[in-house]
Parts: structure tokens; C-alpha cells; sequence
């Protein structure tokens, strides 16, 4: 599912039984290409990034990665990039469906203005999901921060 958010830069948050989800928008100025090179360069991402402690892999189709984030400083998220469109749009995935499973979709859409708006989601369900729930973090200030530094990294001159 899309994200159908405002592109402001703030995270909205979606609660069912089985399924939680994050969303956000925010608008650029730079191109889909500028946006992209810096999201999927593994290497420098923790450096502007400051919502990823460090990420191990390349960030290609069918390529595993690791994540690290300070939000759940002792967990590795294991994921796996299961769509690659260049400048357009881009999934990762963990977990097992329908156990239990979180989805990432990043998508970049031109504007006319010459901005790019980046909009990020971020689905977490499965039957597992009411039981572990309540031991999740709260992904939407993480959300805010992580747009807040592309958004400064891909503007700057």
C-alpha cells in the first residue's frame, strides 16, 4: 500500500489487530536521481542518517542487508531488498508471512516544480503482531527525523 499522507514531513500511524503501519511524506528540492543515490548507498547512509547506527550489504535487488538503529540499539534487522526501480521506488523486507513481517517501501515521485516528493511506509503484520505489539517502539519520531535529515542532506548545496 502506498503512503496517503501529506508530504509534511510528519509520520502517521495506522493500528489493526494484525497490522501496524507508518507513514510518511515530505516534499525536496533536489531530483529523484540525488534522493536515490543517497538512499541506497549503504556506506554513507549512517552519516547523514542519524535514525542508522550502521548498515552492512548492498542496497540492490535480491541483496540482504544488515540495519542497525539506535531506537533498538542490541537488534540487527535482517532485511532483504525485494523491489528495485531506480529513482522511483524500492522495498525491503523481514520476517516471515504470516507469522510475522515488516515491509519498507520507499517511493520518489517528481513534482513539477523541480522538487521530488519522498514518501516512505512502513507495514509490520502478522498473526504474531497483537503478542509482540506492545514491545515495538514507537517508529513515527524516527519516521520525522529520518526525512528531516535527507530532506538537509539532499538539499544541501
Amino acid at each position: 500500500m502506498e503512503p496517503t499522507t501529506q508530504p509534511d514531513g510528519r509520520a502517521q500511524t495506522s493500528r489493526q489487530t494484525f497490522r501496524l503501519q507508518y507513514t510518511i511524506a515530505i516534499s525536496i528540492k533536489a531530483t529523484p536521481e540525488k534522493i536515490w543515490s543517497l538512499i541506497t548507498n549503504a556506506a554513507a547512509i549512517p552519516r547523514w542518517n542519524s535514525t542508522v547506527t550502521s548498515i552492512e550489504g548492498t542496497i540492490a535487488l535480491g541483496q540482504k542487508i544488515k540495519l542497525k538503529v539506535p531506537i533498538a540499539p542490541s537488534r540487527t534487522f535482517q532485511l532483504k531488498v525485494s523491489e528495485f526501480e531506480p529513482n522511483q521506488r524500492m522495498v525491503w523486507r523481514d520476517g516471515f508471512a504470516p507469522m510475522f513481517q515488516g515491509v519498507r517501501t520507499y517511493t520518489l515521485t517528481p513534482q513539477p516544480d523541480g522538487a521530488t516528493e519522498f514518501a516512505m511506509a512502513e507495514v509490520l503484520s502478522g498473526l504474531m503482531l497483537p503478542m509482540i505489539k506492545s514491545s515495538l517502539p514507537d517508529f513515527a519520531p524516527a519516521f520525522e527525523q529520518y526525512v528531516k535529515d535527507l530532506k538537509q542532506e539532499a538539499e544541501r548545496a
